[in-house]
């Protein structure tokens, strides 16, 4: 009994473009849809530009920054690929950065 084989085509390694921008199964994976912390990051963002009393600005600034920490931090354990992670990393080491600066 003889069985035939088709090996799957090689992935494209780091050194390829095409390898940064998608997923494990050939997807590109530059953006993704719908995507709820940047839904409630920009709605913050947007009501942040608002004549807010201080005690508001500062909930709308704490939900802004939550929001895209726990943006960052999805995309940096579950990004579908190399570029959302490596995204996702810098993010977040620039949002970590600015709440140890305060």
């Amino acid at each position: 009994m003889s069985t035939s084989t088709t090996a799957a085509p090689a992935r494209p390694g780091p050194t390829s473009a095409s390898w940064w921008f998608r997923s494990p199964d050939g997807d590109l994976a530059i953006a993704q849809f719908p995507n709820p912390p940047l839904f409630v990051w920009f709605g913050a963002w947007v009501l942040g530009r608002f004549d807010l009393s201080e005690a508001h600005a500062a909930t709308v600034s704490g939900v802004r920054d939550g929001a895209l920490l726990v943006w960052a931090l999805d995309e940096l354990v579950r990004g579908s690929s190399p570029f959302r992670r490596v995204v996702g990393a810098a993010v977040l080491a620039v949002q970590v950065t600015a709440l140890v600066r305060r």
